[in-house]
C-alpha cells in the first residue's frame, strides 16, 4: 500500500527544505569552482600572453599549448620531481602514522598522557607552510645553525650547502611535508582503528594470534576505506605541492640537474611551473597545464581507488 496523498504532501513539503539548504552550496560551487574550471579549459585552447607591454591574443590555436608542453620535455621532469618528493614524504608518513595510531588506540597498553602527545603531533599541521619553510630555510642555509652544530661536533669539516645539492633539497622538502601532515594522518587512522569492534581483537587474542598477525589480518583490512581516503587526498596534495619548495628555493626550484635528457630544476614541481606561466601572464599555457594536471590527478586517484577496492573484493 502506498502512502496517503496527505502524507506524501507532507513529505514533499519537508523535502523542499533540503533543496533550499543546498542552494548556498550550489551557488558557491558554480561561482568559485565550475565557472573557473570552464574558463581554464577555454583558455587552454587560446594563445593569450603578454610580451613586454603588449598583450598577445587571445587567439584560438587549438591544441598547440598542449603540444608545446610535451615537446620541450620539462613537464616530465617536473612531474618526476613532484612524484619523488611526494613519495619521500608519504611513505614514512603512512608508516609512522600507522604505528602511532596502533599505539594510541590500543587500550591494553594503558599509555598515559595520550591527549598531550596527540596535540603535539598535530600542532605542525596548524602552522602555516610558509612559516615552516622559512624556518627550515634559516636552519639549513650555509650560515645556519645546523651547519654550525655539525661543524662543532666534527661530523663535517666544512659547511655543507643543503640547498645546493639535489637530494638534500628534495629531502628537506619531503621532511617538511612529513612533519606537517603525519599528525593529521595519525588522527584519521586512529579514528578508524577505534571504530573497529574490540570483540574482534579479543577473539583473535583468545585464538592465540600474535600482535603482528592481529595488525595485518584484522586492523589493516578493516582500515582499507580510511587508507583509500588518506592515499587519494595525500596524492592530490602531493601533486599540488607548491608552498614549501617555492619558499625554500625562493621560487627557483634549484639546483639544476640533468634528468630525462633535459637540464632542469630538480625541485621544481608542477604547480611551481604553473605559477611561472601565470606570473608571466601566459594564461594559455597555464590553462593547458591546469587541465593536464586535472586529468593526471583524476587518473591516478582512480587507479588508487580501483587497486584497493579490487583487493577488498578478492579478500
Amino acid at each position: 500500500m502506498g502512502a496517503s496523498p496527505k502524507k506524501r504532501g507532507k513529505v514533499e513539503k519537508y523535502n523542499r527544505w533540503g533543496y533550499i539548504f543546498l542552494i548556498p552550496f550550489i551557488v558557491v560551487y558554480i561561482a568559485f569552482q565550475l565557472i573557473p574550471l570552464i574558463s581554464t579549459v577555454y583558455n587552454s585552447f587560446y594563445e593569450n600572453y603578454r610580451s613586454g607591454l603588449v598583450q598577445i591574443g587571445p587567439n584560438f590555436i587549438g591544441m598547440e599549448n598542449y603540444q608545446h608542453l610535451f615537446q620541450d620535455g620539462y613537464i616530465w621532469v617536473y612531474l618526476k620531481n613532484t612524484a619523488i618528493m611526494w613519495v619521500m614524504g608519504f611513505v614514512p608518513q603512512i608508516l609512522v602514522s600507522l604505528l602511532l595510531g596502533a599505539w594510541f588506540s590500543d587500550t591494553r597498553l594503558k599509555l598515559k598522557g595520550t591527549g598531550f602527545f596527540k596535540t603535539v603531533i598535530y600542532l605542525p599541521n596548524v602552522i602555516m607552510a610558509s612559516a615552516f619553510a622559512m624556518l627550515f630555510f634559516a636552519l639549513f642555509t650555509k650560515s645556519g645553525p645546523v651547519n654550525s652544530v655539525l661543524l662543532h661536533m666534527g661530523i663535517i669539516h666544512e659547511k655543507y650547502d643543503f640547498l645546493g645539492h639535489v637530494w638534500s633539497t628534495r629531502t628537506l622538502v619531503a621532511l617538511m611535508n612529513f612533519l606537517m601532515w603525519f599528525g593529521n594522518t595519525t588522527i584519521l587512522l586512529m579514528a578508524g582503528m577505534m571504530g573497529i569492534d574490540p570483540g574482534l581483537f579479543e577473539a583473535a587474542e583468545v585464538d592465540g594470534a600474535t600482535p603482528t598477525q592481529v595488525f595485518f589480518r584484522i586492523t589493516l583490512p578493516l582500515l582499507r576505506p580510511i587508507l583509500i581516503y588518506v592515499m587519494i587526498t595525500s596524492l592530490i596534495g602531493g601533486l599540488q605541492m607548491f608552498d614549501v619548495p617555492q619558499i625554500l628555493t625562493n621560487g627557483t626550484g634549484t639546483p639544476l640537474a640533468k634528468s630525462l635528457g633535459v637540464t632542469a630544476e630538480s625541485s621544481m614541481t608542477l604547480i611551481m611551473y604553473l605559477n611561472k606561466n601565470l606570473y608571466s601572464k601566459n594564461y594559455g599555457m597555464g590553462g593547458a597545464l591546469s587541465v593536464l594536471l586535472f586529468i593526471v590527478t583524476g587518473i591516478l586517484s582512480l587507479v588508487v581507488f580501483k587497486a584497493f577496492t579490487q583487493k577488498e573484493g578478492r579478500s
